[in-house]
């Protein structure tokens, strides 16, 4: 079982920056699938990324590769989001997603409590 809390939504303007932060109880979140979902007013829920364990890589949806860089970070047992160049098609409600279980990304079995992202033109 794995907990996980966000951080670092906000306001920003079109072309802006945010970083979004992942904090997990446990450092076993390494060992686990990690994604970002968005929801968007209006829209289904979309991954937009994920970071896969033991050295596997990344994955980008098309509509923000490019822009978006999912890491590791520095701070411990947390996974973040950079996001630069917002556009207000990035706002939303933005969710840490964990993969514990064998089993795709896109499929989490634990969800964080989501942080919001407003971008304004």
């Amino acid at each position: 079982q794995v907990q996980l809390v966000e951080s670092g939504g906000g306001s920003v303007q079109t072309g802006g920056s945010l970083r979004l932060s992942c904090a997990a109880s446990s450092p076993r979140y390494r060992a686990y699938c990690m994604s970002w979902f968005r929801q968007s007013p209006g829209k289904e829920r979309e991954r937009v990324a994920s970071f896969y364990p033991a050295g596997r890589g990344t994955w980008y949806a098309d509509s923000v590769q490019g822009r978006f860089t999912i890491s590791q970070d520095s701070a411990p047992n947390t996974l973040s989001l950079q996001m630069d160049n917002l556009n207000v098609d990035d706002a939303g409600i933005y969710t840490c997603a964990a993969r514990t279980a064998i089993g795709g990304c896109g499929f989490p079995d634990y969800w964080g409590q989501g942080t919001q992202v407003t971008v304004s033109s």
